[in-house]
Order: structure tokens, then C-alpha cells, then sequence
């Protein structure tokens, strides 16, 4: 495999006042303009899609609210990164905190959905689960209902050999959990992912 650089990121902020600060990342220097500009008009959507879903779920004013984001992954050309949202409401029992990700295939210059990580005939939705499922027991992980199947469009993103299935606070577990990840190995589901994707290129060993 060929050596490809990592992209290059700066960071970015919005300021709204000395507890309002939203940190957000911007890919600079890549060779494919097209693709550079397909990441950062993504990045802004979420980073304000975020900001809409904290300031419009409650009629109160906003004490604070502290964004930032992490690179889970700037290898093989693929770049994964997760973006968290933290808003406290005038008065609100505590803060609520967002958790949202985005990955892109630099290689076939897109970004990537969960599906798009696995051949089209499988059922990656049904091995996930059960992989998902076998962790709860395992972890003992308090549940607020019966867990069944991870949706089509569940949250994720790729950490080397990994990739983290994950859940909003309170959609399966109480809040005081946080946030449920579940880490799953490339090797433990090779036979399901779309070779010529993100994921196999993690499964190569240089």
C-alpha cells in the first residue's frame, strides 16, 4: 500500500460570549479541491446542526455551551472524526451533551454513511447487533429497554482497526452511562465489509 499522508486540519471557533465556545476543525492543503470543500461544508452543517438542536430544544436562555471535536482516524485515506456539543439551560437539572461523527472515503472522494462500509448483499445490520448485544452482556451495561437492532443510519466512526458503534445519552441507557460505545475489531467482521472501502483498507497490516 502506498503511503498517503494525513490530512492537514487547523481548528476553528465560535464565540458567543465567555462560556459559549464551539471548537470546530477545517481541512486545509488537499490536492482534491472538490473533496476539501465536500469535508468542510460537512463539518459546518454538523457543528451548526448541533448548535440548532441544542439552542431549539428548550425555551430557556443558554448559560453555556462548549463544542469541540476529536480525529478518531487520519490514516488510509480515510478521515473520522466525532464532534460533541455540551449546552446548559437556565434552571435545567444538568447540561445535555451531543454526540455526532463524520468519515470520509478520501480514496473514492466521498463520505461515508454505515452501509457504504459493507458489501451490499450482506446483513451487517443483523452481525452488528449481535456483536453489540453479546458486549452488553458482557459489560453488564444497564439497559432503559430490551435492545433489538442498530438502525440503518447509526452513529459511528472508525478508529484504526476499529469501528465504534455508538449511542446518544438516554437512547439505551440511562444518563448517567453516558455515552454507550461499542468498539468492533475489522478481523471480527471481515467477511461483511466492502473490500474496496474504508474498512478493508484498515485490516491491511503494513
Amino acid at each position: 500500500m502506498p503511503i498517503t499522508l494525513p490530512v492537514s486540519i487547523k481548528s476553528l471557533k465560535i464565540t458567543s460570549g465567555p462560556k459559549q465556545t464551539v471548537f470546530y476543525p477545517k481541512v486545509m492543503q488537499m490536492t482534491n479541491q472538490q473533496m476539501q470543500r465536500l469535508i468542510n461544508t460537512a463539518i459546518v452543517y454538523e457543528t451548526q446542526k448541533l448548535i440548532n438542536e441544542q439552542v431549539g430544544n428548550m425555551p430557556t436562555t443558554v448559560k453555556e455551551m462548549l463544542g469541540f471535536y476529536e480525529i478518531k482516524n487520519n490514516q488510509r485515506q480515510v478521515l473520522s472524526l466525532t464532534f460533541s456539543n455540551y449546552t446548559y439551560h437556565d434552571q435545567a437539572a444538568h447540561g445535555m451533551t451531543y454526540l455526532r461523527s463524520l468519515t470520509f472515503d478520501l480514496k473514492k472522494g466521498k463520505q461515508c454513511q454505515l452501509r457504504h462500509l459493507f458489501k451490499p448483499e450482506v446483513d451487517y445490520m443483523k452481525k452488528l447487533s449481535e456483536i453489540i448485544k453479546m458486549q452488553m452482556k458482557q459489560r453488564d451495561i444497564p439497559l432503559l429497554h430490551e435492545f433489538n437492532t442498530i438502525k440503518p443510519n447509526q452513529d459511528f466512526y472508525i478508529a484504526d482497526k476499529t469501528i465504534v458503534i455508538y449511542f446518544q445519552l438516554y437512547e439505551i441507557t440511562p444518563y448517567v452511562f453516558g455515552f454507550p460505545m461499542f468498539p468492533i475489531s475489522v478481523y471480527d467482521i471481515q467477511e461483511l465489509i466492502d473490500e474496496n472501502g474504508p474498512l478493508s483498507r484498515m485490516a491491511v497490516n503494513d
